[in-house]
């Protein structure tokens, strides 16, 4: 299944766009303007968080927005233009989970193309135990690996992040994991 997210109207004049191969080489089906041929490129949106952790334990936040009102997940969410992705995790660790964190290496990066969506997740080590989750986040808590709610854990990439932590954890090294969540 190939996601599209319907574009409409051309954005330089306005004119109600039609989908075709442009005219350029290009192989792929686009938004194109028949009145002033501009070709509107449909790319996926960066997801950016971390896996904070604690000594042996890692800080999940409740969410309390939709999707998934009230399930667990790592701090992450859209990356914003003009931000690498390190400093996007960083923002989005703080802004949902009031967490102080040093940032380590990358982690994960998971392909979600039937919504769009690339992940991206950071090692992070937590600086403080103590938390002030914003708006976005019903409860900011550590968890050890027994402890974790894995019924109640609100995206499959945050999941397979948390798995691959884990094993990676208990191999004593971390390496990169590149996944395709089909």
């Amino acid at each position: 299944m190939t996601f599209r997210s319907p574009i409409k109207h051309c954005r330089n004049c306005g004119t109600t766009v039609v989908y075709r191969v442009p005219d350029d080489g290009d192989t792929h089906e686009r938004a194109v303007c028949p009145a002033c041929d501009t070709i509107h490129y449909e790319n996926p949106l960066n997801v950016v968080g971390t896996v904070p952790y604690w000594g042996d334990k890692v800080l999940l936040c409740k969410r309390n927005i939709e999707p998934r009102w009230g399930k667990w997940t790592l701090p992450a969410g859209f990356m914003e233009l003009g931000e690498t992705t390190a400093q996007g995790a960083m923002r989005e660790t703080h802004e949902e989970a009031g967490a102080q964190i040093e940032l380590e290496g990358l982690f994960t990066v998971l392909s979600v193309p039937r919504v769009g969506q690339v992940h991206l997740f950071y090692r992070a080590r937590l600086l403080s135990d103590v938390f002030d989750p914003g708006f976005e986040t019903l409860e900011a808590r550590l968890f050890d690996q027994h402890e974790i709610p894995w019924d109640e854990i609100a995206f499959r990439t945050v999941r397979e992040t948390l798995e691959h932590f884990f094993a990676d954890r208990a191999r004593g090294h971390f390496a990169v994991h590149n996944l395709d969540v089909l």
